[in-house]
């Protein structure tokens, strides 16, 4: 059974998280690629996990568009707000105390090289989860992340980037979230979609943490590791 080292960061900005990304991610190719050429000795390979929260901040993924942003730069310094242009998949997203942000950066060459299926684990470990509060949620087709549905809504977003088979990013999983920060963009350029988060739907204060540990059951049985810390 693969092994993922867990990292829980608790509340951090974005920067440095992404900083701490992009070094792990340069750790676990440069071990590939050096196992690669080795003709002795392989050294350990290494997957890891890691948790967090965010201040405020909206990050823009390669394929976003700024027209999707609705504040100016001065609205954004009033309300303290960052702004990150970034390097994963899709479009603009939020991110906020009380919501539980993932990032795994997993080696897929030890489970599977498929990023369709790796997305749809992600989503369906939250989905899982959320049924454990007795809350149906699913899929929409041409857009990813989880959402509840009548009307549509997301409860979790999903973006991420693949490097030799290496992942980065993740998904963010409204749980205490402040959702009106949402009307300042287009969330993920969907116009005609709301929003949500699990306090909301269930109209009661939810533990991140009794959510993560939750989470981080369901992952490990989907792709099959185990955490160690």
């Amino acid at each position: 059974m693969e092994q993922v080292i867990l990292k829980d960061m608790g509340q951090i900005s974005y920067q440095p998280a992404w900083d701490l990304q992009q070094q792990l991610l340069a750790e676990v190719i440069d071990i590939k690629l050096k196992n690669r050429r080795s003709e002795g000795d392989k050294l350990a390979h290494k997957h890891y996990f890691l948790y967090c929260e965010h201040p405020h901040v909206y990050t823009l993924g390669r394929s976003g568009s700024m027209g999707n942003l609705l504040l100016t730069e001065t609205g954004l310094e009033e309300r303290g707000i960052e702004f990150h242009k970034i390097n994963r998949g899709g479009d603009i997203t939020y991110h906020g105390p009380g919501q539980l942000v993932g990032y795994p950066i997993l080696d897929m060459d030890y489970f599977f090289t498929d990023i369709k299926r790796f997305i749809s684990y992600i989503e369906e470990a939250v989905i899982l989860t959320l049924a454990e509060y007795d809350l149906e949620s699913g899929r929409i087709e041409g857009a990813s992340g989880v959402w509840l549905f009548e009307p549509d809504r997301k409860i979790c977003a999903i973006g991420i980037h693949l490097s030799r088979w290496v992942t980065m990013h993740g998904f963010a999983f409204n749980i205490q979230t402040n959702l009106q920060y949402f009307d300042y963009i287009i969330p993920c350029g969907i116009t005609d979609k709301a929003v949500t988060s699990l306090e909301k739907e269930l109209g009661r204060k939810v533990s991140l943490d009794e959510v993560k540990e939750k989470l981080s059951r369901h992952f490990c049985e989907l792709f099959g590791f185990e955490f160690i810390e």
